[in-house]
């Protein structure tokens, strides 16, 4: 029986460990999509507690806690003490057995508190000691666990609307040694569905400088902002969406819909699909213009809980896996954009892992001169990012693509802990390559299947999105 947690965590083969620690533990991180506070990198924030470092914001976490039977003062309430809101996490961890949270959690401890202890309520009051003794040294700041994470890089997502002014201050401090890029995310300007849509609109204006009454006066708004991301060294681009859309002549259509919105009248749901249609179509130009990347994540069901979406809003842990079947709208968004020599690098999420096969044959009808995998299949993404997620995704991957040209592995978190999300992916990625090799599918050259590995670990993310990894 093996130990749990040790060196040769989800290695199932000499040759897995060979390729683990040989190649892909050596290779520095880029997480290219997450939801990290570029504010707290700039200020560098400290946690008080360990609470506060692993449940704020953390929805992975409150799932469990809720699914545990806790009460929700337990989870965001604030009447409870961080201290009982760790003791409500240490009981409901043991009983999350086969859940990648219970991995994750015993990886922290291990990587970032020298901790070897599982935790459970026999051992939380030792551990949150540990814990926040540990996030008192000096090198526990938010930077220094960046740098104990062997981050280069990292981009952030952005609305629009923001100054970027944090950015700019961590550009400028010479002692923050990780690039920390925007990401633009312009949800709020494509869905025209949204109550708050208007007033988004109007906002937009203001810090444009000109009241947006038209199509062109938006489209000339946000390239302002698509400047300003640029300038600021922003070279990827992320839509949220419910689902993709595409309808036929949208173009055509999109300056009267916006029209009849701003002058407050109710669209249609195929007036709705054809603005958003039009908005996805020019943004696919100006980044393929710019030579950004596009990434489409879609699926999910968002608020699902009414009653807890009015308490305690978006992002809190109530969303739900989509089944909306969009493959020919997908395909018609990217032939749309190719046949105008405008289709950008792309990268393809669902949040139905049932959508793998599809996105993989869709993904390969768009080859692009000189760029390996330009469309792309994206890894395992929010419900998926599990053992057996990773390894669906990645074997989809392999099976009806070019595994070798992966961009592998993100964090889309908030968490500045979550960096052990590389890790886990890299063992299952080469304990699912050792598989093969112990099998007879594949050749034992270790030499060459460990450069792939380290480019899906690291190098294709530099060459796919043109990083420059040699520091600020």
């Amino acid at each position: 029986m093996k130990a749990f947690l040790d060196a040769d965590f989800l290695l199932n083969s000499e040759s897995a460990k060979i390729l683990y620690h040989d190649y892909a533990a050596k290779m520095p991180i880029i997480d290219y999509h997450c939801h990290v506070s570029p504010m707290e990198i700039a200020r560098n924030r400290r946690f008080s507690n360990i609470t506060q470092a692993w449940l704020g914001g953390d929805h992975y976490k409150w799932r469990l806690i809720r699914a545990s039977g806790e009460s929700e003062k337990l989870v965001t309430g604030s009447d409870s003490s961080d201290y009982e809101k760790f003791l409500a996490f240490a009981r409901a961890l043991p009983k999350a057995i086969g859940n990648p949270v219970y991995h994750w959690t015993h990886l922290e401890l291990q990587r970032y508190f020298n901790c070897d202890l599982t935790l459970s309520p026999d051992t939380a009051d030792e551990i949150w000691a540990l814990c926040n003794k540990r996030l008192s040294c000096d090198d526990m700041d938010v930077r220094g666990i960046i740098a104990k994470s062997k981050v280069n890089i990292i981009a952030t997502t952005d609305d629009p609307l923001d100054s970027l002014e944090w950015h700019e201050a961590i550009s400028a401090d010479e002692s923050v040694q990780t690039k920390v890029l925007p990401t633009f995310r312009p949800d709020k300007a494509v869905n025209i569905d949204n109550p708050e849509f208007k007033d988004y609109i109007q906002r937009l204006g203001e810090v444009f400088g000109a009241a947006v009454k038209t199509l062109d006066d938006l489209f000339a708004a946000l390239e302002s902002r698509l400047d300003l991301f640029g300038h600021m060294g922003c070279v990827i681009a992320d839509h949220g969406l419910d689902y993709v859309p595409f309808v036929h002549n949208s173009e055509a259509r999109a300056p009267g819909i916006f029209e009849k919105t701003v002058s407050g009248a109710i669209l249609s749901d195929d007036e709705t699909a054809a603005y958003k249609t039009a908005m996805l179509i020019y943004f696919g130009r100006q980044y393929a213009k710019r030579g950004w990347t596009m990434q489409l994540h879609y699926g999910a069901i968002r608020n699902v809980n009414t009653v807890m979406f009015k308490r305690l809003g978006p992002d809190t842990g109530f969303d739900a896996i989509s089944s909306n079947e969009c493959s020919q709208n997908i395909a018609s968004l990217l032939d749309h954009l190719e046949q105008g020599s405008c289709l950008p690098k792309t990268i393809l999420y669902s949040l139905n892992p049932n959508d793998d096969a599809m996105l993989m044959s869709v993904a390969g009808c768009f080859p692009g001169d000189g760029v390996m995998s330009r469309v792309q299949h994206g890894s395992a993404w929010w419900f998926n990012d599990s053992k057996q997620g990773m390894e669906a995704q990645l074997t989809s991957l392999a099976n009806k693509g070019l595994l070798s040209g992966f961009i592998g592995m993100l964090t889309d978190s908030r968490s500045f802990f979550s960096y052990v999300r590389h890790e886990y992916f890299r063992r299952v990625l080469c304990s699912l390559i050792g598989d093969w090799i112990e099998n007879g599918e594949h050749p034992n050259n270790i030499k060459e299947l460990g450069e792939i590995v380290q480019d899906i670990s690291y190098s294709n993310a530099v060459k796919y999105f043109g990083f420059n990894d040699e520091g600020k």
